[in-house]
Parts: C-alpha cells; structure tokens; sequence
C-alpha cells in the first residue's frame, strides 16, 4: 500500500507562526482502532476518509513555533523508524527546509509520550536538540519512563534526562506558547495553546486522531489510557471552540491541516481552513 502524500501547513497567529512538520505517516484499519463502543462498525458513513481497503491515514511530525526568544518544537514524530505500518525520517529534512538546524532548537515539548511523538528526540543513543530543553508533564514520564517497560520508548527517552524539565499542570513554554493539562489519552497529555494579538490557535496532540471524533461525540481509540476522560476532554475543546476564529491541528489529522470547529447548519464538525 502506498503512504499518502501529506502537504503541511503554515499558519500566522498573530504575531507568531506555526509550520507544520511531517515526518512520515502511519496506516491502521480504522475499525480496529477507532469506534464506538458496543456498537457495529461506524466507518460506513465516512468511507471517504478511508483508502478502498478501510485503511486510515494517521500523518506523523510535529509542529514549529518562533517566538523571537525561542524556537519551539511541539512533539517530534516517529523518527527514524519503518515497521511497515509507521514511518518516518523527514522531520529534521523539513525543519532545514524552514532554515531551523537542530542545534537552533531551544525548547522540545511533547504532547505525550507515544512513540510517534518522541521519534526525535534522540537518535542512535545521542540527542538531537543539542541546545534544548525538552518539556512533558511529570505524569507522563513517570507512567512512560520511570515505571516504563517499552524499550523503544526507553531507548528514546533516556539520553534526553539530563536535559530534561518535567512539569506540573498548566504552564507557560514561551511568550504566547501555553501548556494546558489534558490528560485521558495518557495521563499527562498536554495540548498547547498558541496566542497572539487576540488569534488562538490549540495543537491537540492525541485529543483527536481523526475528524470523525469532532462529530461523533462516544468514539473511542483503542490507545486511550482513560477512554472516558479522553473523550470528556475532547468534547469540552470542541465544544468550547464551537463557532469561534479559534483553530486547532493535531499531527494525526488529514495533510496535518489546520481547521475550525463549526456547527452551523449540521453537526458538530472539523472544517480545514
């Protein structure tokens, strides 16, 4: 099957700027991985977000963001990785595409722990953001690293420790670069908030992983840690946004787009802008 080709965005808030970044892309059955519990598969009615065999596109990276005082790197992809499901490798060829080197990098901030948000943060036992700080909520590390099993994760995450400043519920990363504690998918998910002259824009992480979920409200993926405040936390941000200028993107979300949560004439949906 061939990977789809993924064409990431640059958005202006304000003063600021968020480039995506692609790293590669990863493919699930989507009813193995996403639905409603209890009931018969749902993907019936959004067949056009699927490939002919039901397969969905799960794009993989992270995301930029220059303040003027620091170059922030919100999660950093899957890495160099290729299990033939996911792969990855492209993030540092897109960072220079946008004239950033990783030694520019000055803070690495991740929405969660999973291995295709961390790919990056080390390669081949040495770090790659020489001159950065690497940021996630304390209850992440703990659950993913310090009472951790996965040796991929391990492997990834530990020579990033001496560099590393875990926090504690909402804080601030950078002048108009906000940490907001969500946790469900895992137990320290954080999404960022990215404001600037009265512009927002949230970077969900794993809040979402699909469009479907703005609209079908009880979906479920099967890596939540805490399904029910996965889903509680995803429809309070939806909900919250509804009908506003606010934007949102996620890494897994198609071409890694921006949008906006609108529910003007129908259900509550995702809208690319």
């Amino acid at each position: 099957m061939s990977l789809h080709v993924c064409t990431p965005s640059a958005v202006p808030i304000g003063d600021l700027t968020i480039i995506a970044l692609h790293d590669g892309d990863g493919v699930e059955t989507a009813r193995d991985i996403l639905s409603r519990p209890g009931a018969p598969d749902g993907w019936a009615c959004y067949a056009d977000h699927l490939d002919p065999e039901g397969a969905l596109t799960l794009p993989l990276g992270g995301f930029l963001v220059r303040t003027g005082t620091q170059t922030v790197l919100i999660d950093a992809g899957v890495g160099d990785f290729d299990d033939g499901k996911y792969r990855g490798g492209d993030l540092l060829t897109a960072l220079r595409r946008h004239g950033v080197e990783p030694g520019d990098v000055t803070d690495v901030v991740f929405t969660h722990l999973h291995f295709d948000h961390i790919g990056w943060a080390s390669h081949r036992g040495e770090v790659v953001f020489p001159n950065a700080t690497y940021r996630v909520h304390q209850a992440d590390w703990d659950h993913f690293v310090t009472h951790g099993r996965d040796e991929h994760i391990l492997a990834t995450l530990t020579p990033i420790t001496p560099q590393l400043a875990p926090f504690h519920g909402d804080v601030p990363i950078a002048p108009g670069v906000d940490a907001v504690f969500t946790p469900g998918h895992t137990p320290g998910t954080t999404i960022f908030v990215v404001s600037s002259r009265g512009e927002r824009a949230l970077l969900l992480g794993d809040v979402v992983h699909s469009v479907v979920q703005f609209t079908e409200r009880d979906w479920e993926v099967i890596w939540d840690t805490d399904p029910t405040a996965a889903r509680t936390a995803r429809n309070r941000i939806a909900d919250e946004i509804a009908d506003t200028a606010d934007l949102v993107v996620a890494a897994h979300l198609p071409d890694m787009r921006f949008g906006r949560i609108v529910t003007t004439g129908g259900p509550r949906r995702f809208v690319a802008v």
